[in-house]
């Protein structure tokens, strides 16, 4: 299975996505920040990166950004999430595989995260 990385501020996601994906077979790491996400990344390049849009620190189109320029990163995909529309999230970040909007169904995120998993392979 692949190696997923959750960037996300709000812990109750992240700790509900990481229960699923980790019960799914997935390997499992876990950000609060765009920042701590580029260290995680640097540790363990993950095969999927679900990234909040709005966090403290470093925010998801700054990640993202970051990202896009490392060669070494630039071909992970990205699943952006968040509540505001997609098209306000893609007015301001651009290059991410997927959208997944806020709040969503365990099913809508395993599906996002097999879609994308599948098409990057």
């Amino acid at each position: 299975m692949a190696t997923v990385l959750i960037v996300d501020d709000e812990f109750g996601i992240a700790e509900l996505l990481d229960a699923v994906l980790s019960d799914d077979g997935h390997t499992v790491l876990t950000a609060a920040n765009g920042k701590q996400g580029l260290r995680r990344v640097a540790e363990m390049r993950p095969d999927l990166i679900l990234l909040d849009f709005m966090m403290p620190v470093m925010d998801g189109p700054a990640m993202l950004r970051a990202l896009a320029e490392g060669p070494d990163t630039r071909t992970i995909p990205v699943v952006m999430m968040s509540s505001m529309p997609e098209e306000t999230v893609r007015a301001r970040c651009e290059g991410h595989a997927a959208f997944l909007r806020k709040p969503f169904r365990l099913k809508q995120a395993r599906e996002v995260v097999a879609a994308v998993l599948g098409g990057a392979r």
